[in-house]
C-alpha cells in the first residue's frame, strides 16, 4: 500500500512521518483491498488537525478526521476509526454473499447380484 504524509500550515518531523506510515501499514492486514492512503497533519485554531484517507479497490474510500491537542494521539484515534470502518466494510462484502452451499449427497446404487 502507497502512504504518502502531508501537512499544512505546521512542518512534521521524521519522527512523526514514520509513526504515520508505520501505523498506516498495518491497515491492509484488515482490508486487502486498500491501495493507498494519505495521511493529512493540519493546525488550526491551536489544535492539531488529522485526517486520514484510504482508497481501496472499486472506488471505495474511507476517512477518519480526528481534532486533539496530542498529534500521536490523533493519529491512534484515527487509525482505531479507520481499523472500524475497514471491519464494517469487509463484514457487508462477506454478508453480502449467500451461506455456503450444502454438500450434496449422491445416492448410492445398490450392489447388483
Amino acid at each position: 500500500m502507497k502512504v504518502s504524509v502531508v501537512a499544512r500550515h505546521m512542518h512534521v518531523t521524521q519522527a512523526m512521518k514514520s509513526y504515520a506510515e508505520e501505523k498506516t501499514a498495518k491497515l491492509p492486514r484488515l482490508y486487502n483491498g486498500l491501495q493507498t492512503a494519505v495521511v493529512t497533519f493540519d493546525q488550526e485554531a491551536g489544535q492539531h488537525v488529522l485526517e486520514i484517507v484510504a482508497t481501496g479497490k472499486h472506488k471505495s474510500t474511507f476517512v477518519a478526521s480526528v481534532r486533539g491537542e496530542d498529534m500521536y494521539g490523533c493519529l491512534d484515534q484515527c487509525i482505531h476509526k479507520l481499523e472500524q470502518q475497514l471491519r464494517r466494510h469487509k463484514d457487508r462484502v462477506r454478508d453480502r454473499q449467500g451461506p455456503p452451499h450444502e454438500q450434496t449427497m449422491v445416492p448410492q446404487r445398490p450392489d447388483e447380484e
